[in-house]
């Protein structure tokens, strides 16, 4: 009797292995696995190679060439770059207009879609359509640059924060996720006697974790990487950002202006462990760093708070 079960147990695992490892199945496995390893080294390589030349000493006969890891490793170029005052005022501003910025979006954020998660508030389909009807149409650069200038925005730290303060696609993400949750909690609340202010803060924000960490860091991204506003409404040097003197750098064929007169003769007559190209690796790799560096600490919430936030409509 025991030897009919075990040839059965074993039977039956044989063939459930066979139904779900069928060679249509592993050769189908096989060509997405390929093709998401062949995507990691497009994706990655690029990034990798500039991480390598700034990190190799631009004395080295083969710096330039396909090298998988520095040859001669080097500070150099990071030095060079962190010693700079545009780069070290860039990333103060940087840093500045994320870390402000940032909260303060949350904040109103997650209070709007608070607010039209609410289905019985007065006018609440010509809020709604009202909002939605400003992701589709806009007024233009002229036009936006206009009201920035009248509201006296232009060459102030405040551009970077006030006109996008508010994004209508992160609003409805937040509404969506809060108008699933369920109602019980806040008419347990409510007969405990808090008020709307109380249980937005202390019951929905709590439970919003995940969704809000998801748009923490879509915000994040915005501030740390924008460059255009910097371009389009600040004229002062001490205003411009990270990635707007990156741009800056990029456009630049010659950066010898960022070294001293005696270290470019000392180029000139020997050879030193910087140059240009090692100059725009070193400026990519300090802005692309820190943000790369969030996406591990925020992974775990973004895409539950993503797709949970979009499963309605």
């Amino acid at each position: 009797m025991n030897n009919e079960v075990a040839r059965y147990n074993k039977t039956g695992a044989a063939s459930k292995w066979s139904q779900r490892y069928t060679m249509g199945t592993v050769t189908g496995n096989t060509i997405v696995y390929g093709f998401l390893l062949v995507l990691f080294i497009v994706t990655f390589f690029p990034f990798w190679h500039i991480l390598v030349l700034s990190l190799n000493d631009a004395s080295d006969p083969t710096y330039g060439q396909f090298m998988l890891w520095p040859s001669d490793f080097s500070l150099a170029s990071y030095r060079t770059v962190l010693k700079d005052a545009e780069i070290l005022n860039s990333i103060i501003v940087t840093v500045g207009r994320t870390v402000i910025g940032v909260p303060l979006t949350l904040a109103c954020v997650s209070m709007l879609a608070y607010s039209l998660s609410k289905r019985e508030l007065v006018g609440w389909r010509g809020i709604n359509l009202f909002f939605v009807f400003t992701m589709y149409f806009g007024g233009g650069l002229i036009p936006t640059y206009m009201v920035v200038k009248s509201l006296n925005l232009i060459d102030s730290f405040w551009v970077f924060i006030f006109p996008g303060i508010m994004s209508v696609f992160w609003m409805i993400l937040v509404r969506t996720y809060m108008e699933g949750l369920p109602k019980e909690m806040e008419e347990a609340a409510q007969i405990e006697g808090a008020n709307d202010i109380l249980i937005f803060l202390k019951v929905i924000i709590p439970v919003c974790t995940p969704v809000l960490a998801t748009i923490t860091l879509f915000s994040a991204i915005n501030h740390w990487n924008s460059w255009y506003d910097s371009y389009i409404y600040t004229y002062n040097p001490d205003l411009k950002t990270l990635s707007a003197v990156l741009v800056k750098i990029l456009n630049q064929f010659e950066t010898n202006d960022m070294l001293s007169e005696a270290e470019q003769l000392a180029n000139q007559q020997r050879k030193m462990p910087v140059s240009s190209e090692s100059i725009r690796m070193a400026v990519t790799m300090v802005a692309t760093l820190p943000i790369v560096l969030m996406y591990p600490l925020l992974q775990k919430y973004f895409l539950k708070g993503m797709l949970i936030g979009a499963v309605k409509g």
